[in-house]
């Protein structure tokens, strides 16, 4: 990796500053979306493709466009693909102008032929008729048009793109191997972040900060500044011995989605003001190293074991979490006095034990600047699950819960 021009540094760290405002400002409006917004970024940096993987509602596709909203000058393609989607609707319809007069040709304006971002909502509806084009499109940035001759270069950086389920088949499960990070959205979990999503449903909002990033030094970011941050001997051996430990539990990746994840790490590393690498940045990788949900745990748990110790013990502290609740479903039907004899005796210290205990690690993490991300979910899992308690075991108002989180 050869050093930045002294000259274009200073522009490029203000690219790195602007895309770190937006994702503060993303953030804020999106609740428990924080490390969703950050991995959205740091991939669009790397020049590398995104699925957000969720039920409906989770606000995917609202994040999506308030986020490539941002980028002034840049062509901005968006679609909902079903079984039904011909290639000509998504790269460019027929000219019908043209072909009264005997020519064969197509409108490339407006459609993906021409994007520099796109959201490609129900990514895996794609027809199979468009398959190819799809493909081409996402992997090497090319589109071949209907009538044959030269393929059309597409200036695309990235593609955000969305689908409730995974793929169910060869032709979409060809187009998810080509999305290189797969980042999970949930509904809210935290008592007190849904109880400000049902208030800005009539409240006035305020008005927000808009920070923009021009088209043209994103550009300069993802070809020059990101490929140029600096990748130490002690990456690389960190991210060998996450293979090997991925490896020893069944979990294997291509060496092309390795090697790829390289620039995700170089890209968030730049994000972050930083010249070179660190393991800190390795944390992107919790959402590129599994093919099924299933196994998102176990690549998150290897990666924090070498990252983020404060988060790993968040994690350990989420299953006790996970274990309460889990009796709490099995008690349904006893009595009130067995489940209240339940709560004091075990639940209560367990749940009010472990969050104390992420308050600390929260605090440690910040401390060492550390990302949070892992640790405010776990934390949103802890209130939530103590609100269930106190509310199917004990009958506490819904209400009182709130105040006592």
């Amino acid at each position: 990796m050869g050093p930045q021009d002294p000259q274009e540094a200073p522009a490029a760290q203000d690219t790195a500053v602007r895309l770190r405002s937006i994702g503060h400002e993303l953030s804020d409006r999106f609740l428990e979306r924080a490390d969703v917004v950050r991995t959205l970024l740091v991939t669009l940096l790397a020049g590398q493709h995104s699925l957000l993987l969720g039920p409906p509602g989770t606000a995917k596709s609202e994040l999506a466009r308030e986020l490539t909203g941002r980028i002034v000058g840049a062509s901005y393609w968006e679609i909902l693909l079903s079984k039904f989607t011909a290639p000509t609707r998504m790269f460019g319809p027929v000219d019908v102008a043209a072909l009264a007069r005997g020519e064969y040709r197509q409108v490339y304006e407006g459609r993906a032929t021409t994007a520099h971002v796109a959201f490609i909502d129900e990514i895996f509806k794609c027809s199979t008729a468009a398959l190819n084009e799809t493909l081409g499109f996402l992997n090497e940035r090319i589109y071949h048009p209907e009538s044959g001759g030269e393929p059309v270069r597409c200036p695309l950086i990235g593609a955000i793109t969305a689908s409730n389920e995974l793929p169910d088949g060869e032709d979409s499960a060809a187009i998810y191997d080509r999305l290189l990070v797969r980042i999970e959205v949930k509904y809210l979990e935290d008592p007190s972040n849904f109880a400000a999503l049902v208030r800005s449903a009539v409240d006035r909002p305020a008005p927000r900060e808009r920070t923009t990033v021009e088209l043209a030094a994103l550009q300069r970011a993802v070809a020059e500044a990101v490929p140029a941050v600096e990748v130490p001997d002690g990456i690389v051996d960190a991210v060998c011995t996450l293979r090997a430990a991925l490896r020893r539990k069944e979990l294997i990746a291509s060496d092309r989605r390795w090697r790829q994840a390289v620039r995700l790490l170089q890209a968030s590393a730049f994000l972050d003001g930083r010249p070179a690498v660190a393991e800190s940045d390795l944390s992107v990788l919790t959402h590129v190293l599994w093919d099924s949900p299933a196994q998102r745990p176990t690549v998150e748990r290897e990666v924090l074991h070498l990252v983020n110790p404060d988060a790993k013990e968040a994690l350990d502290l989420a299953d006790t979490i996970d274990e309460l609740e889990t009796q709490l479903d099995a008690m349904a039907g006893q009595s009130r006095e067995a489940l209240s004899e339940w709560v004091i005796k075990k639940a209560h210290h367990q749940l009010a034990t472990a969050g104390k205990r992420l308050e600390r690690l929260r605090e440690d993490a910040v401390v060492a600047g550390r990302s949070t991300s892992a640790i405010d979910r776990v934390t949103g899992r802890q209130r939530a699950v103590r609100a269930r308690v106190l509310t199917e075991a004990l009958g506490v108002d819904a209400s009182t819960v709130q105040a006592q989180l």
